[in-house]
């Protein structure tokens, strides 16, 4: 209710901005600033009604491109009548997006406030440029702060409902834990690490989960690498049961087979499974005669 809550109050903002921007559209001076204007009220309205509350980001590049271009060739083609505008672009900076757009934001913030000396004055554009750094600054960090909170709410969420498929930090604790039930119970744990394609992930992902038990976990440890801790009750059944899940999962897949016992860095592992040029590498433990 609280997300769907806050969705609602931005989509109102949202409208509101556009119904402003058309009043100013309305009322402009020239055409270039009618056209930007009323382009502005349009990008405004359309991101009104098409949001929605999602864990990805709604919106392409190039819609998200929109805001900082069109605020820029205001400024540019009318600085005079759109002065007040360049405050904007610290507001433009909080918004969700990827860091390297808030690089070309910023880069288009600066362009734009380093065309004003003629029409401030050297001491009111320096003055405007550090009250336009201070402000962008506070933008960015409230942007970093959403992002890193974002990462926080996907790490505690499941990646796909009713799927025990978990994200990679969690990998690291459960591998604890079954090394400790490995030396206890006298089982046999090894970690199967897949790497396919990034299309053909969450399909594999689901295959997957519906092919282990219920306290085996799956993991998603990036866009192209999946993880999953398998028990068994020795090295044989394991590999009889290894050959068996392989075959029904269907996919061009390259696989790596970790027992817990030689596992020493999961990055290490990982590494060695995006340059593995077969498609099956196996760590059992070693037998001593």
């Amino acid at each position: 209710m609280q997300s769907k809550y806050k969705i609602g109050l931005l989509r109102v903002n949202l409208v509101t901005a556009a119904g402003l921007t058309a009043t100013l559209a309305a009322n402009a001076g020239g055409l270039a600033d009618a056209l930007l204007l009323w382009l502005t009220t349009i990008w405004l309205g359309v991101t009104a009604t098409q949001l929605e509350f999602s864990h990805r980001h709604p919106a392409t590049v190039p819609w998200q491109l929109l805001p900082g271009l069109l605020l820029a060739a205001l400024l540019w083609v009318a600085p005079e009548r759109h002065l007040t505008w360049l405050w904007a672009w610290a507001i433009l900076l909080m918004l969700p997006q990827p860091r390297w757009m808030l690089l070309f934001n910023t880069l288009l913030a600066i362009m734009s406030w380093a065309l004003l000396p003629d029409l401030l004055g050297a001491e009111q554009w320096a003055l405007a440029g550090l009250l336009l750094a201070g402000m962008m600054l506070l933008g960015l960090s409230r942007s970093l702060e959403l992002q890193a909170l974002r990462r926080r709410m996907l790490d505690r969420a499941r990646l796909v409902p009713g799927l025990p498929i978990w994200p990679g930090h969690q990998l690291h604790h459960d591998l604890q834990r079954e090394r400790r039930r490995t030396s206890q119970e006298r089982v046999h744990a090894e970690l199967l690490l897949l790497r396919t394609s990034r299309w053909r992930l969450w399909p594999l992902a689901e295959r997957l989960c519906r092919l282990t038990r219920r306290f085996e976990h799956c993991y998603r440890l990036d866009r192209r690498t999946l993880g999953v801790l398998l028990i068994n009750r020795d090295s044989e059944q394991a590999a009889a049961r290894r050959h068996q899940l392989l075959a029904a999962i269907e996919e061009p897949v390259t696989a790596r087979v970790v027992a817990l016992p030689r596992l020493g860095s999961l990055v290490r592992e990982r590494r060695a499974l995006a340059h593995q040029d077969t498609p099956l590498e196996v760590k059992e433990v070693a037998h001593h005669g």
